[in-house]
């Protein structure tokens, strides 16, 4: 229950983080590159979270760490915009659920290793 919890909420918070680097994007009509910087980082993950690969999660939250520190700083420049409140709680919540997914999931898969060991036994 706890990891299906954590695997839907780390899905929805980054589909919400690129959804929101997308729409600052388009808002201040970036040119393709700055597209590419703010969207590739995440997208690069995307097969291996789809391969449940518990890795392609852990470095996900190593690249949250920098957009955390970006919208951090965008929310003292930009202190009324929704847009970067919504970025920064997704990035927090993306980090603590991918993280919590990781514990939990390598705990379960653990788990089934030992039972399938005890099984051979």
């Amino acid at each position: 229950m706890n990891t299906s919890f954590a695997l839907r909420l780390t899905w929805l918070s980054w589909l919400t983080l690129l959804l929101q680097q997308a729409v600052d994007s388009w808002a201040h009509q970036a040119p393709w590159f700055i597209w590419t910087l703010k969207l590739l980082p995440l997208l690069i993950f995307l097969p291996g979270m789809l391969k449940d690969n518990l890795r392609s999660y852990i470095w996900l939250c190593f690249v949250c760490l920098g957009y955390f520190m970006i919208l951090v700083q965008l929310m003292f420049a930009q202190s009324g915009s929704l847009l970067v409140a919504t970025g920064l709680v997704a990035v927090v919540i993306l980090f603590t659920a991918a993280m919590l997914y990781v514990r939990w999931r390598a705990r379960d898969l653990r788990a089934i290793d030992e039972s399938a060991g005890d099984i051979g036994a």
